[in-house]
């Protein structure tokens, strides 16, 4: 009986998920629902070759340019719950942080940041990243972002030229 009922309830599911899932039609005259519109963001530009990432590390200033870039993609784990990263893409908690090699700390449009950020006015690179990303509360006393930091030299090289790398516009 159990076992019945079981099968009973699955086989109800079963049924409500599949209608949940399209709109009906035929002999009523029903139409299908109209494709809601694209999100409002940039295009994302075609993904790099690995030989084309290849390149733009060994370009890259020692220790960036020996990073391991698996691992780096792995470190930003740590970031993405609070940032964005594609062209155009949203400010979340963090700003978005595309194309943040060469920006003014604290300016990024559109992201409302602390006093002490917008202070801060380092253009970010290689060492500010690295300075800033070590212990962020100890770079700049009074920042919002909560993010601990990462303490492991070798991951923060490798997240930072990951980074460089993902955030960089393509030409």
């Amino acid at each position: 009986m159990r076992r019945i009922m079981s099968l009973t309830v699955v086989t109800g599911l079963m049924f409500g998920l599949v209608a949940c899932g399209s709109e009906p039609s035929g002999p009523t005259g029903s139409q299908p629902a109209a494709t809601p519109p694209a999100p409002a963001v940039a295009p994302v530009p075609a993904g790099l070759s690995v030989e084309e990432k290849a390149e733009l590390q060994a370009a890259l200033p020692a220790p960036y340019n020996t990073a391991d870039l698996a691992d780096g993609q792995k470190q930003w784990n740590k970031c993405r719950a609070c940032h964005t990263l594609v062209p155009g893409g949203a400010n979340m908690v963090g700003p978005n942080l595309y194309g943040v090699f060469g920006k003014v700390a604290g300016t990024h449009e559109g992201y409302t940041y602390s006093e002490p950020m917008k202070a801060y006015a380092k253009t970010w690179d290689f060492a500010t990243l690295d300075a800033y990303l070590t212990k962020p509360s100890a770079e700049v006393p009074g920042t919002k972002m909560g993010f601990i930091g990462i303490k492991d030299e070798q991951q923060r090289h490798n997240l930072i030229a990951w980074l460089k790398i993902e955030t960089t516009p393509k030409p």
